[in-house]
């Protein structure tokens, strides 16, 4: 399935996330930990290179916790500091100053002897559309400054947020990039939720996440269904649909509604901890 979704503020943002580099000290990137490879824009290699950067796998509590153990494992064997966090209820949020200070040890140092103390570090959040940075903000913050959306594109613009004395955070707009050299890159993003649903062809997008989870997760759509998973993926589209009531004019089974719930009910949780990617 190929999908490409790079509407043009997105374009706009990299731009000016480009020209605020030269402002800040260490870069967050904030991952899904369904899908870290996925979730993580290879375009911040080139526009991050010269900063200090910590990766926040977020959303762990939707994740299978042994997959995203191994993970923050495969991170930090490649040198990158990496924290395992959940923004909602604030798991591992309490550790993140402490990260992005040890982050910046250097710079820290190179201030104190030049006379400048306690200067605040200034960083740069970022991350792909409804990775959940708002919630994230919120929770380092412990106050509401950004709002929040279960949907791409929420955050339009930027601003900086005071999250105490030691860390100053300026927040970005969701981007993308503008080519998926693999389309399963595509794929996982659409069934997280990070691309915008209605250039979605839903069905066949449900059918691919059916497929997956019959072979990587068996036993999650029987048990939420009450469906037999030896069926073909649309045959157990279908029988999602007459479980659920999903029908049309004429008793028809609504087959895009079905996978309406499907998409939502991964989405939230509700199949279970699971992860998408797993490490090398």
């Amino acid at each position: 399935m190929k999908i490409q979704w790079y509407p043009g503020h997105m374009t706009k943002a990299k731009r000016m996330m480009q020209e605020d580099m030269k402002l800040i000290d260490i870069v967050i990137e904030l991952l899904d930990a369904r899908v870290p490879v996925s979730s993580r824009n290879p375009d911040m290699d080139t526009l991050a290179n010269q900063k200090f950067r910590l990766v926040l796998l977020n959303k762990c509590d939707l994740a299978d916790d042994r997959t995203t153990a191994r993970w923050e494992k495969w991170f930090q064997e490649k040198g990158i500091m990496t924290v395992t966090i959940n923004a909602r209820d604030g798991q591992g949020m309490k550790t993140i100053t402490a990260k992005v200070q040890e982050a910046c040890r250097d710079k820290i140092e190179r201030d104190r002897k030049r006379g400048i103390i306690n200067r605040p570090i200034r960083a740069m959040i970022v991350g792909i559309p409804n990775v959940g940075k708002s919630t994230f903000i919120n929770s380092y913050a412990k106050k509401a400054c950004t709002k929040v959306g279960n949907k791409p594109g929420v955050t339009k613009g930027k601003q900086w947020i005071k999250i105490n004395r030691n860390v100053e955070l300026l927040d970005t707009p969701g981007i993308l990039w503008p080519k998926f050299e693999d389309d399963m890159v595509g794929e996982h993003l659409a069934w997280i939720g990070s691309i915008n649903d209605e250039i979605l062809q839903k069905v066949e997008l449900s059918c691919g996440l059916i497929a997956f989870l019959k072979g990587q997760y068996p036993e999650v759509l029987s048990q939420r269904y009450q469906i037999d998973e030896s069926l073909e993926e649309a045959e157990i589209l279908a029988a999602i649909a007459q479980k659920r009531g999903c029908l049309m004019k004429g008793m028809e089974l609504d087959y895009e509604k079905a996978a309406g719930i499907l998409l939502e009910e991964f989405r939230n949780g509700k199949l279970g901890r699971i992860s998408i990617e797993q490490p090398e």
